[in-house]
């Protein structure tokens, strides 16, 4: 792939979100060789900032770009029970219905993104030599080993066996590029990052890499392997000793941004197609360039309406144009709720300043719970008990909790986390994605199978490796 054979560090804008303190401002550079412009420690900063670029992903029509974040939604809530496409068209309908090819221009531009944000950090981590400063030097590490474990837990498991790379390679490297590794060795390497990042960081920021947040994402990769209960249990019990807090008001999560919940978040400021993204309104009724996709499902809507509380008025509605249809309102842009049409908008709403929340304290609160089940299927632990009540009582569901089921817990993170990209994982990781998937599909006469669990490798890829990349089973 191009962004990894090219040893070329194109820094193309700055990550500018709104929150000022979260964003260093360095004078951006493009055509540089890594080889010659990593001489001062500014050059290398500008490099940290161009990781959250990466993660941004850029916000266009083109087919060439990489949209990163922007485009996890199709891979992720569209392959749950969670979410659709509003009439069944196009590419995006793949993933509703299960019949993704391996020429899928979305699941091709994740992949290509996520090896692109994978490459800017093995930038980072091999020019840490200039870097005199020993303290700078290590934190520059951690950010750099947070966001490349970030992308590598996110590939791994949406492919499985992937290509490792851990350093900037060369054209010539094709065997490194493109020969898949068994997924111990990537969750090796995603956890001494991880530790990495957690020696060396602090918790100043939202919007860039922090201590927290590494600590929630290896609290994750431990759940996700169903391994190492007692380490996930104690850093999901360092992050909630690190100041963090519920919003009282489980809408101000969304559009009071950087707020006590808030762990880590891909920052977007509005207005500007450099900074902004187009997926709060791709899932508004043709507002953006598609049809509409991320609807909600009836049994979403079911799921809501049962346990969700106080989150139910916040997570979804009726679209406006079509009363046939719901929507998603957690991101709506820039807070705009499209008027009465739900189409019309003061703003851009194709170039929206919402961040995307990767992190955020009530997932920790219920994976600590998880730690403490230990793959059990139920808890009457008091401090498990403790951390599922403070997420329901926000929802309004006050009545006390005396025992935790597996379902229970699974339940509550459906309706809690909706349409923030956890569902399909959870399913996975709960090990009821076969039981759940299925039901779903045959419900709705799609053509789920067990290989639809992992995503097909670009046929790009395959093509350009000539044989050395093998596909996933089923495709």
């Amino acid at each position: 792939m191009k962004q990894i054979n090219i040893i070329v560090l194109l820094l193309i804008g700055v990550v500018l979100a709104s929150c000022e303190s979260d964003f260093l401002n360095p004078t951006p550079s493009s055509g540089v060789t890594s080889e010659s412009y990593y001489t001062t420690v500014g050059e290398v900063e500008t490099a940290v900032i161009n990781l959250y670029d990466g993660m941004q992903g850029t916000n266009s029509t083109d087919t060439d770009d990489n949209h990163a974040y922007m485009y996890e939604f199709y891979i992720t809530e569209m392959r749950s029970d969670n979410t659709r496409t509003k009439s069944s068209e196009g590419e995006a309908a793949q993933f509703e219905n299960y019949s993704i090819a391996a020429t899928n221009g979305i699941v091709a531009d994740y992949y290509a993104s996520f090896y692109n944000i994978i490459f800017r950090a093995n930038i980072v981590l091999d020019n840490l030599g200039v870097v005199e400063d020993a303290s700078v030097a290590a934190a520059f590490e951690g950010e750099a080993k947070f966001v490349r474990a970030n992308a590598y837990f996110n590939l791994v498991r949406l492919f499985g066996d992937i290509p490792l790379i851990d350093r900037v390679i060369s054209p010539l490297e094709t065997d490194v590029q493109f020969t898949r590794v068994v997924t111990s060795s990537v969750y090796d390497l995603i956890e001494s990052d991880l530790n990495t990042a957690i020696a060396s960081l602090d918790n100043s920021y939202k919007t860039r890499a922090s201590k927290a947040a590494a600590q929630a994402l290896l609290a994750k990769v431990y759940l996700t392997q169903g391994e190492n209960y007692n380490l996930a249990q104690g850093l999901c019990e360092a992050v909630m000793g690190s100041g963090f807090s519920l919003e009282s008001n489980f809408n101000d999560i969304f559009y009071d941004e950087r707020n006590s919940e808030i762990i880590f978040a891909v920052g977007y400021a509005s207005g500007l197609s450099s900074d902004s993204q187009n997926f709060s309104s791709e899932w508004m009724n043709a507002v953006g360039r598609t049809s509409g996709v991320n609807y909600v499902t009836t049994e979403a809507v079911t799921a809501l309406n049962d346990l969700g509380g106080d989150r139910t008025a916040y997570s979804y509605r009726v679209d406006p144009f079509q009363p046939s249809q719901n929507q998603v309102v957690k991101y709506l842009p820039n807070g705009e709720d499209g008027g009465a049409d739900g189409k019309t908008f003061e703003n851009d709403a194709t170039l929206a300043g919402n961040d995307w929340i990767v992190l955020r304290y009530a997932d920790v609160l219920l994976m600590h719970v998880e730690a403490i089940m230990a793959g059990g299927t139920e808890t009457s632990n008091s401090s498990a008990l403790s951390s599922f009540q403070m997420v329901r009582d926000r929802a309004g569901l006050t009545d006390v909790v005396t025992n935790i089921t597996k379902q229970e817990l699974l339940d509550e993170r459906r309706v809690e986390l909706a349409f923030e990209n956890q569902r399909f994982f959870d399913l996975v990781r709960f090990g009821v994605a076969q039981d759940v998937l299925s039901a779903f599909s045959t419900a709705n006469g799609y053509t789920y199978a067990a290989t639809d669990l992992l995503l097909p490798f670009p046929q790009r890829e395959i093509n350009l490796s000539n044989g050395v990349l093998t596909q996933n089973p089923g495709y």
